[in-house]
């Protein structure tokens, strides 16, 4: 005697693909958080002055300030490859215990308020700082309210960004390509030149977008530190917090300029497979 069983059912591609459906529940938070993100910007938006547009954001003074921040920015992110790329490979790979004492303090600018950073750099740099005396006294070298100062500020808030995107690359790949770099005899600087580096270089990448979006978008360790000279500090959050006082619509389209920046340097750093496709 025989049963008819019914046939097993065969999995589509298309339910591989959308998964574990989500509880319901969660698209209610979640519209609040992205209305609490894009309403503002929504609010810019229609608040703009589209006809006057055009001759705002080609005004001497938009036109000055966005060179200088993008110099700058451009700079500063250098800087943060240079001197970021380095710490992060040493925060992953070091096998020193007090290494983990080192990693909070490096992180510090993530938390602390960026006019506080400024201040720190102040009174580190100014002529009557540690360094700054120093400087001031025997080289004739003043830091504060120069360009420099623009880009140490930039370099300060924006160097945890390189590092925390890098180091999390470095520890993701592993150390076991090196080791049997070195047991073919390259020596550990060839190792992290030919093996280390191609294999972060996504990690390096994206931080490296990050860092200088983070730069262009600097405010209160510049103001503090360098302050506002046209040409010289006044950088573009530093031109639109002036133009608030004095010309509203002149804030806001320098606002808008600042949020299409930001919105390409996330879509160029955006990972791959973000948006779930596999």
């Amino acid at each position: 005697m025989t049963t008819d069983r019914p046939a097993p059912r065969v999995r589509r591609s298309d339910d591989h693909a959308r998964g574990v459906a989500l509880p319901g529940l969660l698209w209610v938070p979640a519209a609040a958080a992205f209305a609490l993100i894009a309403l503002p910007v929504v609010g810019l938006v229609l608040r703009a002055d589209w006809a006057r547009l055009p001759d705002l954001l080609l005004s001497e003074s938009a036109l000055t300030a966005l060179r200088l921040s993008l110099e700058t920015a451009a700079i500063s992110t250098v800087l943060c490859i240079l001197l970021g790329g380095p710490l992060a490979a040493v925060l992953a790979r070091g096998r020193k215990r007090w290494l983990r004492w080192i990693r909070p303090l490096v992180l510090l600018p993530l938390v602390l308020p960026p006019v506080v950073g400024g201040l720190a750099l102040l009174f580190l740099l100014g002529r009557m700082g540690l360094l700054g005396r120093v400087l001031d006294t025997w080289f004739g070298i003043t830091v504060p309210f120069t360009t420099a100062a623009v880009v140490l500020a930039q370099t300060f808030v924006a160097l945890p960004f390189l590092v925390v995107s890098l180091e999390g690359a470095l520890r993701t790949a592993g150390d076991r390509y090196e080791a049997v770099a070195a047991t073919l005899g390259a020596s550990p600087w060839l190792a992290f030149r030919r093996v280390t580096v191609p294999l972060v270089l996504p990690g390096l990448a994206s931080g490296t977008v990050l860092a200088f979006a983070r730069c262009m978008g600097e405010f209160g360790a510049t103001i503090a530190f360098a302050g506002s000279l046209e040409g010289v500090t006044r950088t573009l959050p530093l031109l639109v917090y002036l133009e608030r006082e004095t010309d509203t619509d002149a804030a806001i389209a320098l606002s808008l300029l600042i949020v299409v920046v930001a919105v390409l340097v996330i879509a160029i750093a955006r990972p791959r497979g973000a948006d779930g496709l596999r």
